[in-house]
C-alpha cells in the first residue's frame, strides 16, 4: 500500500501524479486537487477546470480575471 502525502491514509489503490520531474501519491482525487490544482488569485477557489491563465497569473474565470484588471480575456463558449 502506498500512503496518501495530504491526509497519510494507506491505501491499496493510491496512485502516482508525475508533474514537473515529481512524483505525488494520493488515495482520492480530492487529495491530489487540494495540492496540485492551482488557486484563483481573485477569488481564492481551486482551479479545477480550465480556467484561466494570464501572464502567469491563474483565475477560475474570465470574470475574476478582469476584475483582478487583465483585459480581452474571455470564458470559452
Amino acid at each position: 500500500m502506498a500512503q496518501c502525502e495530504v491526509c497519510g491514509n494507506d491505501y491499496d489503490l493510491a496512485f502516482e501524479v508525475h508533474a514537473q520531474g515529481a512524483v505525488h501519491v494520493f488515495d482520492s482525487f480530492e487529495c491530489a486537487i487540494h495540492r496540485m490544482a492551482p488557486v484563483c488569485e481573485h477569488c481564492g477557489c481551486k482551479v479545477i477546470g480550465h480556467g484561466a491563465q494570464v501572464g502567469g497569473r491563474f483565475f477560475c474565470c474570465a470574470h475574476c480575471a478582469r476584475a483582478s484588471g487583465e483585459d480581452g480575456v474571455r470564458d470559452s463558449a
